[in-house]
């Protein structure tokens, strides 16, 4: 197959958006887990965002001028985050994914990025043994959490909206826990009205950006997070992701209700650190 890789456009968004939300849908159903996106018009949106935003670079994929797939990279932090990537069902299997995954770690190469990460499907064989011979590391295996929230407030732990203000404590919190912040990602959600706090003794011991899969927090310790979870007015479709092998906050999610929608698994290029304290991670890581 002959694909041209190209800089995605505005125009391409409902295209695009089409094949993302038909991939995501096949691959979930073949292996009998519900698609990602909720319908067509949340994939759309999504893409049709992600263009236009100038802290990603988004790539599309033709065949003979038709559009067979996208991937985006995001480039907000000083790690980078890659997806998501769809080829259309009936152009799968013939290399289009490989050339996708390629045209953005050579970007994240030309951008100097110490590293790379995104979030694959557990269930999806084939794009684990595409990511593994591009050279990603496994680094965790990742539950996916859906339910009705808590609703429930954590002994000495205070949840606000967060401002600008919190912004140089949050980023030095997360430098802390994974040894580089998310600047970008957290500014974003201050000025989109998703952020919030914790705050334990006067102090910030944790934050969200947003709570769900476009979302990501950090806590000094497994309250912070809980905190976070219980004073949730909801939990957006397909829930949360959440490390499987921290016991206690994971125990603690399934006992007040929440319900494992599916596996993932965390996979990472070059600079990694080990997490120091609790954390959830997004879509993307």
């Amino acid at each position: 197959m002959q694909l041209r890789v190209r800089r995605a456009k505005p125009e391409d968004a409902r295209e695009l958006g089409r094949i993302c939300y038909d991939a995501f849908k096949l691959i979930g159903e073949q292996h009998g887990f519900a698609s990602d996106f909720p319908s067509m018009d949340s994939a759309i949106g999504l893409v049709a965002a992600l263009i236009v935003h100038p802290g990603f670079y988004a790539v599309a994929g033709e065949v003979n001028g038709r559009l067979v797939g996208s991937n985006f990279l995001d480039e907000r932090s000083p790690i980078a985050g890659i997806g998501p990537i769809t080829i259309d069902p009936a152009q799968q299997d013939q290399a289009a994914g490989r050339q996708l995954m390629q045209a953005v770690l050579e970007r994240a190469q030309e951008k100097r990025f110490p590293g790379v990460r995104l979030v694959q499907a557990a269930f999806h064989n084939r794009s684990m043994a595409l990511y593994t011979k591009l050279g990603f590391q496994v680094r965790e295996l990742l539950s996916c959490l859906y339910g009705e929230p808590p609703h429930v407030a954590i002994d000495g732990c205070r949840v606000r909206p967060a401002t600008a203000a919190d912004l140089p404590d949050c980023n030095r919190l997360c430098l802390a826990v994974h040894g580089h912040d998310r600047a970008g990602e957290l500014s974003d959600a201050v000025r989109g009205g998703t952020a919030q706090v914790v705050e334990r003794g006067g102090e910030i011991t944790g934050y969200v950006s947003t709570l769900g899969f476009s979302g990501h927090a950090v806590g000094a310790a497994n309250d912070d997070v809980k905190a976070l979870i219980g004073a949730a007015q909801e939990l957006p479709w397909p829930g949360i992701l959440l490390p499987s092998r921290n016991h206690e906050l994971f125990t603690w999610c399934l006992n007040h209700g929440l319900r494992v929608m599916q596996p993932l698994t965390l996979m990472t290029i070059g600079l990694y650190n080990e997490p120091v304290g609790a954390y959830l991670p997004s879509i993307l890581y």
